[in-house]
């Protein structure tokens, strides 16, 4: 039987990653096909312990797991396929992304993978589609590196993709790490948060208490809560979880009290205490990779802003996204091309960070009005979170009927969305605000509920406006 094994790969290059606490990630690994030997392990990152928990050999085994069975994979040009491994006997779980690309001119499949014990299953799996995503835009930029190295002849053997895929996965990796010592618990307690005040005055202003919470619901439950303090931004970050479910406060993350996380895209809520000088900086790359709009809330100042609503986001995002590959494309050397790409993105597209968080320009009742109610039950009881459950309940059965009115009226999406002032009246949500937090609620039970409303009609007005601009 060792016969038919691939022979073990040759010394495999590793990078050896320092982090600030215990990491769940084993490994993480890059490898490809060669049609005579097999599967091959091109590069290894592995975080910097004292003890070892696989050794190469095992890890290069585990990776090349991952390729046994795509000698015979037909999928659609530029397809890239995400598939999960649980080795119960090896006591692992195996993330892996196969895709095809070019290497010295021949097309071959190569896999990139994070290795994980199968005890971190639970904490994983919320943070799966985080991950995935992330490595997945890693991998047509990939793909680009490949492709231009080969044809300018810096490099051979597409190990130059190395670099590249290093500046990607150790983020990915720290993340986890972050995410395991600072992660929010399923379960919060409403007695560390501002809602068990005895008033709504008490830890905060009462109109930042509001215009917080709306403007996390009206942005998919999606803020980052910034401040001097990490006790305030902590009472706040954990406040906002309580409008989650459980399963999104496992991608959410508390603020570190010695020093800052940086900002992650993916996360439903983080904290993140500001510099020696009172500032905090958002990356614009960062900002935009975000699956949602983001609710930007300063507990030192008491100040909120939100960026534009889902369709808008989604929109610039994919221009942002196609416009940072054709940056690299166009790179003429290593050395641009290894640049932050976002630095060298089109000038003209570019959103500026100041203009895209605004105030909030839309008001809601729904949470002035629980607000007011809940301050009126008594602190320190269960029965705030009852009438907390209650809320929320009563939010999503209105996203349901909002989801159910669309289907119908547009005979399940055969038909184009026509009356929105129709919707706003039948469904009693005149109120900007109020729509806008359902229809936040809905996006999220039916993903591209916004771009199939208001998608078209905004992409028509994009397009006007820039040939406008042109004459």
């Amino acid at each position: 039987m060792a016969a038919l094994c691939p022979p073990p790969s040759p010394a495999v290059a590793k990078t050896l990653v320092s982090m600030a606490g215990p990491s769940p990630v084993l490994a993480a690994t890059f490898a490809y096909w060669d049609n005579i030997l097999g599967p091959r392990v091109r590069h290894i990152w592995a975080p910097k312990t004292d003890e070892v928990v696989l050794g190469d050999g095992e890890i290069t085994f585990l990776a090349n797991h991952t390729l046994n069975g795509e000698i015979l994979r037909n999928a659609e040009s530029g397809a890239i396929d995400v598939k999960f491994f649980v080795l119960a006997e090896k006591r692992v779980i195996i993330v892996s992304l196969i895709f095809d690309g070019k290497w010295n001119g021949d097309r071959s499949t190569y896999g990139l993978s994070i290795i994980l014990p199968q005890c971190e299953l639970g904490f994983y799996l919320p943070l799966h589609r985080l991950c995935v995503s992330r490595l997945t835009h890693s991998i047509r930029k990939g793909r680009v590196w490949m492709h231009k190295v080969k044809n300018n002849g810096t490099e051979r053997n597409g190990q130059s993709i190395i670099p590249m895929l290093t500046g990607e996965v150790i983020p990915i990796m720290e993340l986890l790490s972050s995410m395991k010592s600072h992660g929010v618990p399923e379960d919060i307690d409403i007695a560390s948060t501002v809602l068990n005040d005895d008033d709504i005055g008490d830890s905060c202003h009462e109109g930042f208490l509001s215009n917080a919470i709306s403007s996390h619901l009206q942005t998919c439950g999606c803020s980052v809560v910034v401040g001097s303090s990490a006790e305030k931004i902590n009472k706040m970050v954990r406040t906002l979880c309580l409008f989650l479910s459980p399963a999104e406060r496992k991608c959410s993350r508390m603020c570190r009290s010695e020093s800052s996380f940086k900002y992650e895209s993916g996360l439903f809520i983080q904290g993140l205490l500001k510099d020696s000088s009172g500032n905090f900086d958002l990356p614009l790359r960062q900002v935009m990779y975000a699956p949602y709009p983001t609710t930007h809330i300063d507990v030192d100042v008491n100040t909120v802003k939100q960026m534009p609503p889902c369709h808008e986001h989604i929109y610039n995002q994919r221009r942002y996204m196609r416009s940072e590959l054709a940056t690299l494309w166009r790179a003429t050397s290593v050395e641009d091309m290894a640049g932050d790409s976002a630095k060298h993105t089109d000038e003209s597209f570019l959103p500026d960070l100041l203009h895209m968080f605004q105030d909030i320009h839309h008001r809601d009742t729904f949470v002035k009005s629980f607000l007011e109610q809940v301050f009126q039950l008594k602190p320190n009881l269960s029965i705030r979170s009852t009438f907390l459950a209650q809320f929320l309940l009563v939010l999503h059965r209105k996203a349901l009927i909002l989801i159910k009115y669309i289907e119908d009226d547009t005979q399940k999406g055969k038909k184009t969305f026509k009356s929105l002032r129709s919707l706003k009246t039948d469904l009693d949500l005149t109120v900007e605000g109020d729509l806008n937090i359902i229809l936040a609620l809905a996006e999220k039970i039916k993903p591209g509920l916004h771009s199939f409303m208001f998608g078209r009609p905004y992409h028509i007005s994009v397009q006007e406006r820039d040939i406008l601009m042109t004459f």
